[in-house]
């Protein structure tokens, strides 16, 4: 297959449907001086078993979604080669990361640690930040998304609202087995009909997950979340 693109987490291949392309989960994860952070902008650590675990969760997250009527660009998943067949999407500029904050944790908590405790409950704050390595992935607001071309003011308040309801969905789903979600970061992109759709994954590596107070590995939610265990 012919790549298309070399990420971070994930490579991008083409497949024999124009409209399709498999994204190949790998076994690095985000983070800073070999500690896991899934805000951070740079590869921090390679953990064995990430890929496979994180398409498991995302597979199941994405599954759900859809069959609950969410515009995803979720078709299929092979767990043995840790690969996801996806809808093509286009993206919101370079790139847009919306992410959904139900208690005071990364970089938040950096951010305005002045004016909160760390963990405090925020309610479900909502950030939308760009994808830019260089710049740190800076936080952007809404007038600044529309006057830079990159949101028309209706696709921020529906990626907005989908975001609510999606994170939502998730945290009771976590609650179900006795874990408490504090964040987590999603991306949306449009379709070839210019649908908004949810992309990327949904699993450990872009989530912040505890459990009685504390901090729960991605491999080992993956375990606890679908197992039980």
């Amino acid at each position: 297959m012919k790549l298309l693109y070399q990420g971070k987490t994930k490579d991008v291949y083409a497949t024999e449907k124009e409209d399709q392309v498999l994204l190949q989960f790998k076994d690095d994860v985000t983070g800073t001086d070999g500690v896991f952070d899934p805000g951070a902008n740079t590869v921090g650590l390679s953990i064995a078993g990430a890929g496979q675990s994180g398409l498991r969760m995302t597979t199941h997250f994405f599954q759900a979604l859809n069959e609950r009527g969410f515009h995803t660009h979720y078709i299929s998943s092979d767990q043995e080669k840790a690969t996801m067949v996806v809808k093509k999407a286009r993206s919101f500029g370079e790139g847009l990361e919306v992410i959904c904050r139900f208690r005071a944790v990364g970089s938040f908590y950096r951010r305005y640690g002045a004016y909160c405790q760390e963990a405090q409950d925020i309610g479900q704050l909502i950030e939308f930040t760009l994808k830019d390595d260089e710049r740190g992935d800076p936080v952007i607001e809404k007038e600044a998304l529309i006057v830079l071309d990159i949101l028309a003011e209706r696709d921020y308040w529906k990626i907005k609202e989908d975001t609510k309801r999606i994170c939502q969905f998730v945290k009771e789903e976590l609650a179900k087995k006795g874990l408490t979600l504090y964040d987590i970061k999603l991306e949306f992109g449009k379709d070839s009909q210019g649908n908004i759709m949810l992309i990327d994954e949904i699993s450990g590596g872009n989530m912040r997950v505890y459990r009685d107070g504390n901090y729960i590995e991605p491999l080992e939610l993956e375990k606890i979340f679908l197992s039980g265990s």
